[in-house]
């Protein structure tokens, strides 16, 4: 049974779902909406937030999440949040939960500078 759960995805469909749940739980209300948990990679949760001054806010409240997620969550063995700023608002839906159109459009993740050409008239 569980490697059909494997093979279909829906193991991974309801971790993601238990990540979220334990998210919302875990951080202060004030930033639930300004904040989506992503992916974890070697024990890193990954958490998208629209303004860089919740970056800055998340910090202060790091060590109580990892503590609380590390109990509500223990199979995802995080040890640490990393913060990445979207360029644009999180889009939720009825339910509160994450659009899954954010994860596959990746346009809304921000953009690397753009580099100028050299200007051959300035040299």
């Amino acid at each position: 049974m569980s490697r059909l759960l494997a093979r279909t995805g829906y193991d991974r469909e309801q971790a993601a779902s238990g990540l979220v749940d334990a998210w919302q739980q875990v951080v202060p209300e004030h930033l639930r909406a300004a904040s989506q948990p992503g992916l974890v990679r070697r024990g890193v949760l990954e958490v998208f937030v629209t303004h860089s001054a919740i970056v800055q806010e998340m910090g202060f409240h790091k060590r109580q999440a990892v503590t609380r997620l590390a109990e509500l969550v223990p199979a995802e063995g995080i040890t640490d949040i990393r913060c990445r700023l979207l360029s644009e608002p999180i889009e939720r839906s009825e339910s509160n939960r994450p659009s899954t159109s954010m994860w596959a459009d990746a346009s809304r993740l921000p953009a690397p500078a753009p580099s100028s050409p050299e200007d051959p008239s300035h040299g």
